[in-house]
């Protein structure tokens, strides 16, 4: 069996960590948000947990592609952009949401910024390959 490298290891790890945490967090928003968020701040949450579980699927597609073509800037750059949006899109709606600090919605396009680079970046990797 061929050893998996070390930007695909660690993009697949990362990738199935935020898999599993954007689950739990959808779960927490369904049960325990339900009653004590308004309808709006809750669709708010949701955006982020749907937002936030595709990315984590990006993440898993990102060490995948490092498995199977030779790991370079673009594919790295790809990753830790989707992994970056996540924590400031998804991670700011979280907190905007159940903290109803609006002033975190100027960080939440930022994070979609970096989540539509983190795509063009995985575009040109493989376009090199």
């Amino acid at each position: 069996m061929n050893e998996i490298n070390i930007t695909a290891k660690l993009f697949l790890l990362l990738g199935s960590a935020n898999a599993m945490l954007a689950v739990m967090l959808g779960a927490f928003g369904a049960h325990a948000l339900k009653t004590r968020l308004d309808e709006n701040l809750l669709k708010v949450f949701h955006t982020g947990v749907e937002y936030h579980f595709y990315h984590a699927l990006g993440l898993i597609l990102v060490g995948i592609i490092a498995m199977n073509i030779p790991v370079n800037i673009w594919i790295k750059n790809s990753g830790w952009m989707m992994f970056a949006g996540i924590i400031l899109f998804s991670g700011s709606l979280y907190l905007l949401s159940i903290l109803n600090l609006r002033w975190l919605g100027m960080f939440t396009p930022l994070g979609g910024l970096l989540f539509i680079l983190a795509w063009l970046s995985l575009c040109i990797a493989i376009v090199k390959h």
